[in-house]
């Protein structure tokens, strides 16, 4: 048996997602048991982004519209610049968001996906990671900025950048692992 056989995952992404952030995530996940299904405001496939150039296709198995916090165990958010800056601006996709922090499920964040943490306004007292250059966004939102391959706090698990890979896939295992289920409360985790 796996460490989170029959969890599900939702991955929300938008076109220019960082793709070895959703798909090596994607495989961890579902090597460790879980059921994912990728989420978007997009319909059919959305277009990843790798090494500065347009990626794969991705299909997208469930509209925003029809996806409800209930309906998962935890949330993943790759980066990439475009993906969360895109996604920022969706009201829905910040209301997803915003509920699933809430939910106190798992939630985990890659590089400038911190964008739509910061969007939803569930950043403030939270010690965190991101890409460098998001730092002062994530400081002036109320987060404790630090420069870690991975960290912890609660129910968020953020990462910097896809070198962090590694770790990051360790940490979100782990708090699902730990969560609960669909109806799990936020809890304290001691920051990695």
């Amino acid at each position: 048996m796996n460490m989170i056989d029959g969890k599900r995952v939702a991955i929300l992404v938008t076109n220019g997602f960082e793709q070895k952030e959703l798909v090596e995530t994607r495989e961890a996940l579902e090597a460790a048991g879980a059921v994912v299904q990728v989420v978007s405001p997009k319909k059919d496939r959305v277009q990843g982004f790798s090494n500065q150039e347009w990626g794969d296709m991705v299909a997208v198995e469930r509209h925003i519209t029809e996806a409800h916090v209930e309906d998962y165990d935890a949330l993943l958010l790759p980066g990439g610049v475009m993906n969360p800056d895109f996604l920022r601006l969706d009201p829905r996709a910040v209301a997803f968001v915003r509920d699933f922090v809430a939910s106190g499920k798992p939630v985990a964040a890659m590089g400038h996906a911190a964008w739509v943490l910061i969007e939803a306004d569930v950043v403030r007292g939270r010690r965190m990671t991101s890409y460098r250059s998001l730092r002062s966004d994530l400081r002036n939102a109320g987060a404790r900025w630090v420069d870690q391959e991975v960290v912890v706090d609660g129910n968020l698990v953020t990462s910097r950048w896809p070198d962090d890979l590694p770790a990051f896939e360790q940490a979100i295992i782990a708090s699902v692992a730990g969560a609960g289920g669909p109806q799990s409360q936020p809890h304290s985790s001691p920051a990695l």
